[in-house]
């Protein structure tokens, strides 16, 4: 604790106890958590988890763009938010919530829709993006503007009972987005979950494990899901893997070398 005890403010490692204490983050890696800058698009159902545990973990600055309002239909699963915030936008919502969890984490509310324009810029100067918006047109400008930028691209999907994580990440040998969907499906096939509905709590658990993937990438801990993709169906209780590879032909990545490692 010593070596990271200079970055923190009084009190505050032993709020990082608990994850000091693990060999695979210890004070190297809680230091890294510390100082990174991480982007979050989306602050609804899977962006609450996302947002609660990363400020929680002492994730140092957290950018939230959101350009939603709270309704009264988001409290079922959108845990940030809380009725007396109804009508307020869901980025301010989100900075009072992550200032109750956590002090110490700046929070940047980003009241904005994603366009070309504004992509790119958004993304540059954080050391991980962070997809948990709820429409393919939004996804494939946040993949567009991760790839040319070399960031990290952290996604995560629900929709009545399922969901998935991945991460898209062609310089470091991963595909991206456009590799596995180079075209958008015809309308009705990709329904929203005003349409097709979905559990209260799924949000929560593939929120939750979005942000551990976000904590192992960003301490380096474990095995990331870089080339795989992890489906969870609560319905029926059962995961699976799939294995994802680049597309040599992706009109986004295809000329985007890999790091040496």
């Amino acid at each position: 604790m010593e070596v990271t005890a200079s970055l923190y403010a009084e009190g505050e490692l032993l709020r990082y106890a608990r994850h000091i204490a693990l060999r695979e983050i210890g004070g190297p890696g809680q230091a890294r958590l510390k100082r990174a800058s991480v982007l979050v698009v989306g602050a609804g159902g899977l962006g609450a988890p996302v947002l609660m545990y990363l400020a929680a973990a002492g994730v140092g600055r957290i950018t939230v763009v959101d350009d939603d309002t709270v309704s009264l239909s988001n409290l079922q699963r959108q845990i940030i938010h809380a009725e007396e915030r109804l009508g307020m936008d869901k980025v301010e919502s989100a900075r009072i919530a992550l200032a109750g969890i956590n002090p110490f984490v700046a929070v940047k509310p980003v009241r904005a829709r994603l366009d070309a324009a504004s992509a790119r810029a958004m993304v540059t100067g954080h050391d991980l993006a962070i997809d948990a918006t709820d429409n393919l047109p939004t996804r494939h400008l946040l993949n567009a503007a991760c790839v040319a930028a070399r960031v990290p691209l952290l996604s995560g999907a629900i929709s009545q009972w399922e969901g998935q994580v991945t991460v898209y990440d062609p310089a470091r040998g991963a595909p991206c987005l456009a590799c596995l969907f180079p075209t958008m499906p015809a309308e009705g096939l990709a329904p929203s979950c005003a349409d097709a509905g979905v559990m209260g709590a799924l949000p929560g658990i593939v929120g939750s494990m979005m942000a551990a993937e976000a904590i192992k990438l960003l301490t380096g801990a474990g095995r990331s899901l870089r080339g795989r993709l992890l489906m969870q169906d609560v319905l029926w209780g059962e995961n699976r893997e799939i294995a994802l590879c680049r597309s040599p032909d992706c009109p986004v990545c295809a000329g985007i070398a890999e790091e040496r490692a």
